[in-house]
């Protein structure tokens, strides 16, 4: 498509960061084919990776111990999962419960009788216990008691659930943690991010995920089984396929988005650069239309079937639906004639959607699109060491300038005002996890995280304005060096323009919901139920592939429910 002087039009830029990373857009985030979940079993699909049960020794209460060997063309992985008889009253989802119904880790390798043994010990444990360098992942799952026991009871009766009350939970069990990366003793991240497998991000947490998805229906079961006896019968692929894997999220995830400008770049950059190539395209034609507009019709089902109690969510769930059939309505007019028909109706969603629809619809302009956009999936990782070391000799000149490209905006923020400054992050003495406090309500000032970025940015410019401006940033962190984060800050986002947040931290208004609704919509997670602005029921893994169906199915197509029953 030519201009009427017979030039190209310019391309469509990226989005800029200062739309892109606000904290309202960035909570309206959906799941895409740049989801971690999705990158994983593309890449398992495509790589042939098999998956077999070596071990499944469980009683009559279900409780024991079962593996999965999960085999790829140049390594093994293990899940091994304990399950637990545990008491109704000792069933809790908050990060201070003790006892959970299973208990999980992610082997490098094929573990052996006295590695079980050791595992046996620490794993039911979690916080209390340690793991190895040979283990990856530590978890732990309770049941959703009601399906479970609902399904069970069906099965034992020879008999399928109903899909629609799958639906209604859309989850067996629940992980209330999956922790990696060093905690408790599991291996650093420096042992496998260079494995080809694992290219991306928490990757090896996301396949433990993926094969607790597997025990829990295997558990239901082996339990309809002991019910039921011969009767019993296992839960029909279709319906079995309904059932994700429920995750309860609270404040210790928050900060992650603050704390690692460098990645969360890398995350923002790729996702903002698959809608730019895409926007770019200058025709689609009849049959890519067609294959959109089922899109469409098939992210309206999945809006439909999800619920939430939260008065944050509610609302924000029933403007996706009305954006979702004024989407539909306007892909199915003549939209396709305008030049560049991608980018026209992406302009139209800004001009007429609400913030939830708009973010979905980036994602399903990206989803037709793999050739174009899916290999940036192996640029979504950062090497955050690289950046760390701070460049003493930029002056106080390059240094205001830096400010002022990234935080510009925080100038017009108060920061002496009480509104402004309402917040405080700190970390709790008794779980050493992230908490949020009221800074004039609680005594909690003095342990205050450095997670207020714009604030602590506007203090450095003022403090640099009484400085000369060849003054080095060496001479000035010597007698400033409380200042020392926010200028290794500002020298990572030169270069990682989307790795920092356009809104105040720690504002009274500020919702935390919204950091962990970005964060997980790049797991690949769907149906947000938050339960407070601090904390969030989520569903993984719902639609997409079991193992025995991998090779058959297209893992890309099943992240959103099927039109038809």
């Amino acid at each position: 498509m030519k201009t009427d002087n017979g030039q190209m039009p310019d391309p469509v830029p990226q989005r800029p960061p200062e739309k892109v990373m606000r904290l309202a857009r960035l909570g309206s985030f959906h799941q895409s084919r740049l989801s971690f979940m999705r990158v994983l079993l593309r890449k398992m699909k495509l790589e042939n990776w098999t998956v077999e049960r070596p071990i499944c020794e469980l009683d009559d209460k279900g409780v024991g111990v079962v593996t999965y060997r999960c085999k790829g063309p140049d390594r093994t992985y293990t899940l091994i999962a304990f399950a637990h008889d545990l008491p109704a009253e000792k069933r809790s989802d908050r990060v201070i419960a003790d006892a959970w119904d299973a208990t999980f880790t992610l082997y490098d390798g094929e573990p052996d009788s006295e590695d079980i043994e050791r595992l046996s010990r620490n794993v039911p444990l979690q916080e209390a216990g340690r793991i190895t360098e040979t283990e990856f992942v530590l978890s732990r799952a309770n049941k959703s008691v009601r399906l479970f026991d609902y399904v069970r009871d069906c099965l034992a009766r020879g008999e399928q659930p109903e899909a629609e009350k799958l639906d209604d939970v859309g989850y067996l069990m629940r992980t209330t943690a999956v922790y990696g990366s060093g905690k408790f003793g599991a291996a650093d991240r420096s042992k496998w991010a260079g494995r080809n497998e694992f290219k991306g991000s928490f990757q090896p947490e996301l396949m433990a995920v993926w094969l607790v998805r597997c025990f829990a229906s295997d558990w239901v079961e082996h339990m309809a089984r002991v019910q039921g006896g011969e009767k019993a019968v296992a839960l029909s692929s279709p319906l079995k396929r309904r059932l994700g894997i429920g995750n309860s999220t609270g404040l210790g995830m928050a900060p992650f988005l603050i704390k690692h400008p460098a990645l969360i770049h890398s995350w923002i950059n790729a996702r903002e650069a698959a809608l730019a190539r895409v926007r770019n395209i200058e025709t689609v034609s009849d049959e890519e239309i067609s294959s959109f507009t089922v899109l469409v019709k098939r992210a309206l089902k999945n809006a439909m079937d999800w619920h939430s109690q939260s008065e944050l969510q509610i609302p924000k769930i029933k403007a996706l639906r009305e954006d979702l059939q004024k989407l539909l309505d306007v892909v199915q007019s003549d939209f396709v004639k305008a030049p560049r028909p991608w980018d026209a109706l992406y302009e139209w969603s800004e001009e007429n959607l609400s913030l939830e629809g708009q973010e979905q619809t980036v994602s399903l302009l990206i989803e037709p699109h793999g050739s174009m956009v899916d290999s940036l999936a192996e640029s979504m990782s950062a090497d955050e060491i690289e950046t760390f070391r701070i460049d003493g000799s930029r002056t106080t000149e390059q240094v205001l300038k830096s400010i002022h490209k990234h935080y510009g905006w925080a100038k017009a923020i108060a920061f002496d005002s009480k509104p402004a400054q309402a917040r405080v992050w700190y970390v709790s003495a008794e779980k050493l996890e992230p908490r949020l406090g009221e800074r004039f309500e609680e005594d909690i000032e003095a342990y205050e995280q450095a997670l207020a970025p714009a604030r602590d940015a506007m203090r450095l410019r003022f403090a640099l304005l009484n400085e000369q401006p060849d003054e080095t940033m060496a001479m000035f962190l010597l007698h400033h060096p409380e200042h020392r984060h926010v200028v290794r800050r500002l020298q990572v986002l030169d270069t990682a323009p989307y790795g920092e947040l356009r809104d105040n931290t720690i504002d009274e208004k500020m919702l935390p919901i919204d950091l962990l609704r970005c964060k997980l919509s790049f797991f690949g997670a769907t149906k947000f139920d938050p339960k407070s602005d601090r904390w969030v029921r989520i569903t993984m893994y719902q639609h997409a592939p079991y193992p025995d169906e991998i090779e058959e199915l297209d893992p890309d197509d099943c992240f959103l429910p099927g039109i038809n029953p």
